[in-house]
């Protein structure tokens, strides 16, 4: 549970400050912060399939720093990549 929450924040901050960074794909606060929850929830659980050692540390209960900054970085990368592709989709269509 601890990973998912991680994730979401961590995506939630991901998407703001792609959305702040670049005004072409800024959805408004409240776009980037829903498109950062998804795309960091949903990088968040792809990560661990693609890295198993990082998933048998967490079901072991020896859950480093690594894996919790590598659950952050995840998060944060899936928000601000989700919200940079649907801020670019609305631009265009608009």
């Amino acid at each position: 549970m601890e990973q998912i929450l991680m994730n979401l924040v961590a995506g939630a901050i991901g998407g703001n400050a792609a959305g702040k960074a670049t005004p072409t794909f800024d959805l408004g606060t409240l776009g980037n912060t829903i498109s950062g929850l998804v795309g960091g929830g949903v990088l968040g659980q792809i990560i661990p399939l693609v890295l198993p050692a990082l998933a048998t540390a967490v079901q072991g209960g020896s859950f480093s720093v690594g894996s919790i900054v590598t659950n952050l970085i995840a998060g944060g990368a899936g928000g601000a990549i989700l919200t940079a592709i649907i801020g670019a989709v609305k631009n265009k269509a608009a």
